[in-house]
């Protein structure tokens, strides 16, 4: 029996052991994400990181497929050997994630608005269910759409509806260059700059905007640098790659707070009445908001400008930590734990408190 067998099977019989038992499982994999997501009770912890390794990669299709517990560094470093990398820049945290946690989370890092979510790259899965049944769904290919597309409902399900054993994702070129701008400017004034870059086709790649402090990483040559540069007025940071990978980790000193961290998602330009400040991504589409308001005061704000809010990380994850659903997605939902997780086997209350 091979090694991913062997951790199949070992996966299984935890799974039917939880069952007979009348238990529930905390899945795990490097843990970097343990903060996300609302608290739970003393559940058994199901151990994914044994899961691991990459079980095939064509750099000439654009494709890899790898076990659940695979650590993003060892994926990224294999790409990085042949010139390119995982395109929506997954979130490491504490420098451990694995790439079936990136899925669960359904978190992307800087290049998000340009490289894809994980639900946009995800192709095909092997999943285990909560009945202990190992189910594939996808492929290796972007064409392959026959029937619902079962594989994209396990991005951002947080590990809900099963254990994620391999996942195949789209991969992209990694650009040969890469250089970030920085200048200074008002918020408002800043997404609109980036508004009009983007729409004269410049090749930005992530965006940031804190206070009066703003800068834009740009995919393009040295000598392409220095006509943007000089048509917007943009001066050349020396501090690169760091910077972005410090803000995709939350290393910057903006997220070393005790407070609630709020993730907001909503219209690049829409305007929110905010005392705090916000740090801006996504070209103002995604904002991080500190704030000790009650939830129901920032979700309201948001939803009044078409946007969703939960609490990332920090203060009560007793309650209601995603934005609540739609009654009528809450069912879907619902419908989709009763198939994949009849038992409720799989982080219960981690997403939502009805499963």
């Amino acid at each position: 029996m091979s090694g991913d067998q062997d951790q199949s099977s070992l996966l299984q019989a935890n799974i039917k052991d939880a069952l007979a038992e009348h238990s529930c499982l905390r899945l795990m994999g490097s843990g970097s994400k343990d903060f996300y997501g609302r608290e739970l009770g003393q559940q058994q912890v199901l151990d994914l990181s044994g899961n691991r390794g990459i079980v095939s990669y064509e750099p000439t299709e654009l494709v890899i497929t790898a076990r659940g517990g695979t650590p993003l560094d060892e994926i990224e470093a294999a790409l990085a050997a042949n010139g390119q990398m995982l395109p929506f820049e997954p979130p490491h945290f504490d420098g451990k994630g694995t790439i079936g946690g990136a899925i669960a989370a359904g978190l992307s890092g800087p290049r998000r608005p340009w490289g894809g979510s994980p639900r946009d790259l995800l192709l095909g899965i092997k999943l285990l269910d909560g009945q202990g049944r190992i189910m594939s769904f996808g492929g290796q290919v972007m064409k392959n759409v026959a029937g619902y597309d079962i594989s994209r409902l396990m991005a951002g399900a947080m590990g809900t509806l099963g254990v994620l054993l391999e996942v195949s994702i789209k991969v992209l070129p990694k650009p040969v260059e890469e250089h970030t701008l920085i200048f200074d400017r008002d918020p408002h004034s800043a997404t609109r700059l980036v508004g009009e870059m983007i729409a004269e086709s410049q090749p930005v790649t992530a965006s940031f905007s804190l206070a009066d402090k703003q800068a834009i990483r740009l995919a393009c040559s040295h000598q392409r640098l220095g006509a943007i540069r000089q048509k917007y007025g943009l001066q050349e940071s020396t501090e690169s790659t760091g910077f972005w990978q410090q803000l995709r980790d939350h290393k910057l000193d903006f997220f070393q707070q005790s407070k609630p961290l709020w993730r907001l998602s909503l219209k690049p330009t829409s305007p929110l009445e905010l005392t705090e400040p916000c740090l801006q991504e996504w070209s103002g589409g995604l904002r991080w908001l500190y704030s000790e308001r009650p939830a129901t005061e920032i979700r309201t704000l948001v939803e009044s400008q078409g946007g969703h809010a939960l609490q990332f990380r920090n203060g009560d994850r007793s309650g209601d930590i995603f934005h609540p659903l739609h009654p009528r997605i809450l069912k879907i939902q619902q419908g989709l734990k009763a198939v994949f997780d009849p038992h409720g086997l799989f982080n219960p209350g981690r997403h939502y408190s009805d499963y």
